[in-house]
């Protein structure tokens, strides 16, 4: 197993991006559906690509945790990205994930979820975490709420309408058998 592997389920691992992870990044910012909702598009170039990914090892130096690869364990290919971040504006942590089309629909995203939550709860001991999702992206609203959260208000989100979903600790209990994880 990888050394950087930071956490294991029954079918992904999740581990710090590196830059040269940045292609991969490039190649799923470039797909308009993946990043519909998102605020953002396909990054110019791969310089970009690889300025983003600095960015959030950056995050993981100064905040102990950021967004993280997903790999797919039977194929070994990266699939997209989940993770916590957190957000300087709100002093919230915020649950995101980003994955590939191609992986849509077979409970990756909510499986990667799962193990950010466990981690953000169980080892970086935080009591609360939200997730955000454009009104219209339904799918992304489905993860959330099968990941244990609950509506907690609207806002804008990148000059969009979004729900703001959350999960304290004292609830998380209850939905952590979903996956087995493993924090390396």
């Amino acid at each position: 197993m990888e050394h950087n592997i930071l956490l294991e389920t029954p079918r992904l691992l999740l581990r710090k991006k590196m830059v040269k992870d940045a292609p991969f990044f490039f190649e799923l910012n470039s797909d308009p559906l993946v990043t519909r909702y998102t605020g953002d598009g396909a990054f110019k170039d791969l310089q970009e690509a690889e300025e983003i990914v600095r960015y959030v090892i950056g995050q993981y130096e100064k905040y102990g945790y950021g967004r993280w690869l997903v790999i797919e364990k039977e194929t070994g290919n990266p699939i997209g990205w989940c993770g916590l971040k957190y957000l300087e504006e709100s002093g919230e942590t915020d649950l995101g994930y980003r994955l590939m089309q191609k992986y849509w629909g077979k409970g990756y995203a909510t499986e990667a979820s799962m193990a950010c939550l466990e981690y953000g709860f169980n080892i970086l001991n935080l009591d609360r975490i939200i997730g955000r999702a454009v009104k219209e992206n339904v799918d992304s609203i489905k993860v959330l709420k099968k990941t244990g959260m609950t509506f907690c208000k609207e806002e804008m989100c990148h000059k969009h309408e979004a729900f703001i979903y959350e999960l304290k600790k004292e609830n998380f209990k209850q939905y952590a058998t979903h996956a087995t994880v493993t924090i390396n």
